[in-house]
């Protein structure tokens, strides 16, 4: 049965983008179209149904598109691709060097430098001592321990993969939610609050989750500092959080009001080990304090990459673990976000819809919402990558944006926006990873993530009435 809705995916995911090439391009209702903007046409709704219904893998999704982009649309590909039709011009082909440069963007190495930090900091225990040290505050009450777990998982969200993040904490819970007696609402509140935690702290920060990142990708150089961004994302994430957690003590009171805390580590006292105490401390003032000494975040993030493999902390072993099919689903997403914007389709896209006589309002919502739905049904970072490129070149169409920053405000709210979905157990690893633990289930995440991530879609829109 398995096999038989992954052959009907497949078939649908490439007999579609295939009918489209086979539409004489003076059918689709776009002015002027090209046959290599026609052929991006082809590529983005392959990439878009491969990306929703994963009849492979999303990486690779993001590699065939990097693929049929050097091919089809670059000044290096098939020669068969290479003219004009007997009614439609060529258009300009791309270059074969930016579609291979997406996997050597400046986002890529910001990933990259994230990684170093998460897989360093769980080596020499970083992670778990600091979760340790931090919890043991929240006493043993479940709600304060339930809060204790919310804030913790957020703050290493905002740094660090909110993937690593819940692997993390989970295994810190799981000794403590099995000692709860069977049937106690409690339990499934603590398990849901870690995954609601680490979907919402990653947008604290640029480097949080990938579609701060990809917001990035589309900004001007220099448009929203780490700085700037925390100070807009952080206080959203501690109202979120706030109202996550008395939505969870609501819905999921405890029949213990205590719990036996297991709280005991001493941080490791090695050379090595002081390095990457040392250099986590310096990565995060050096990503606060970009303004002061020049360096971007991109540039930044590099430095512990260079401090941990010269020092020994990260040997070739340990960089296997680099999450490379997250670093090839944000490549694949810059070369389809490069390709659309190059080719000028991005910008005959939105111009395709009237946004002049459109509210701005209107506009912001309608991107917002469709980007929230999406990310509710497929990966959040999937989702940015299909809507960022057209969010990009409609926020250029906005009256807002002639007074400075209109894209800078339409892009944040896009990336927030994919990050509120979790409704589901595949719309995030992190739910993913609770749904494992077999405390909750799908009705659980729907309740509880599907309250969080509507206030938040409202939260974003009163702070932008009030603030912009």
């Amino acid at each position: 049965m398995k096999l038989s809705k992954k052959l009907v995916s497949t078939i649908i995911c490439f007999s579609v983008p295939l009918l489209i090439l086979a539409i004489p391009s003076e059918l689709i209702p776009l002015p002027e179209l090209t046959l290599v903007q026609h052929r991006i046409i082809a590529i983005f709704v392959l990439a878009a149904l491969l990306w929703i219904l994963e009849p492979v893998p999303v990486f690779a999704t993001s590699i065939l598109i990097i693929t049929l982009e050097v091919v089809m649309v670059s000044d290096k590909g098939l020669n068969f691709f290479s003219h004009d039709s007997a009614t439609t011009p060529l258009g300009e082909l791309l270059s074969y060097n930016s579609i291979f440069a997406s996997f050597s963007s400046p986002i890529i190495i910001l990933f990259m430098g994230g990684f170093a930090l998460a897989i360093a900091a769980s080596k020499f225990d970083l992670d778990t001592n600091l979760a340790r040290v931090l919890l043991k505050p929240f006493g043993r009450q479940i709600h304060f321990v339930m809060l204790g777990l919310m804030l913790i998982t957020a703050v290493f969200s905002m740094f660090m993969s909110n993937t690593a993040t819940t692997v993390m904490m989970l295994a810190i819970l799981g000794p403590i939610v099995a000692t709860a007696p069977v049937g106690d609402l409690g339990a499934k509140g603590l398990v849901l609050a870690i995954p609601i935690a680490a979907n919402t702290g990653g947008i604290a920060t640029p480097i949080g989750t990938p579609p701060n990142a990809i917001a990035l990708q589309y900004l001007p150089e220099g448009a929203v500092t780490f700085a700037q961004w925390m100070m807009v994302g952080l206080p959203f994430v501690l109202i979120q959080l706030t109202v996550a957690w008395f939505l969870l003590r609501y819905l999921y009171p405890a029949k213990e009001k205590e719990l036996p805390l297991k709280l005991e580590g001493t941080f490791l006292q090695t050379p090595r080990a002081w390095v990457v105490y040392l250099t986590f401390g310096v990565t995060i003032l050096l990503w606060l304090t970009t303004q002061l000494h020049g360096m971007n975040a991109y540039v930044v993030a590099i430095i512990p990459l260079a401090v941990f493999t010269l020092t020994g902390v990260i040997n070739k072993q340990d960089l296997k673990l680099i999450n490379w099919d997250v670093l090839w689903l944000v490549a694949g997403g810059i070369a389809m976000g490069m390709a659309l914007d190059t080719s000028g389709l991005a910008v005959k896209l939105a111009s395709s819809i009237d946004f002049a006589n459109m509210s701005t309002w209107l506009v912001i919502i309608s991107l917002s919402v469709t980007c929230y739905m999406m990310a509710n049904f497929m990966s959040n970072t999937a989702t940015a990558n299909l809507i960022m490129p057209i969010a990009a070149a409609v926020a250029t169409t906005l009256p807002v944006t002639t007074q400075g920053g209109g894209i800078t405000q339409l892009l944040m709210v896009v990336a927030f926006s994919s990050s509120l979905g979790m409704i589901l157990p595949v719309s995030t690893p992190p739910n993913a990873l609770a749904y494992s633990t077999g405390f909750i289930e799908t009705k659980d995440l729907l309740k509880a993530g599907g309250i969080v991530g509507i206030f938040g879609l409202g939260l974003l829109y009163l702070g932008l009435y009030l603030f912009f």
